[in-house]
């Protein structure tokens, strides 16, 4: 059984957790947010087909989204021009 006082620390801990790691975000941050997340799992999903060449670590942002949709679309198939017609829109 837990001690009362190591109880009540913890459910403080944990609502002071929950209230710092909140963000408020404009749906524009978040929208930039996601095609970022499927421009780097593009990368990793089509790596040994488009990006063979590039470091397999390489870290992919915002500014590399476009380099991104053109090597998928220059050296990939149908599935990464079908990824490559999400991240752009």
């Amino acid at each position: 059984m837990i001690d009362p006082k190591v109880r009540e620390y913890l459910a403080r801990m944990g609502r002071k957790g929950g209230k710092k790691s909140r963000r408020a975000l404009s749906s524009m941050q978040a929208r930039e947010m996601v095609r970022v997340r499927e421009a780097r799992r593009a990368y990793r999903d089509f790596h040994a087909s488009c990006f063979w060449s590039f470091d397999p670590q390489y870290r992919i942002e915002t500014k590399d989204i476009p380099w991104v949709v053109a090597e998928l679309r220059k050296k990939g198939g149908r599935q990464a021009w079908e990824v490559a017609a999400r991240l752009c829109r």
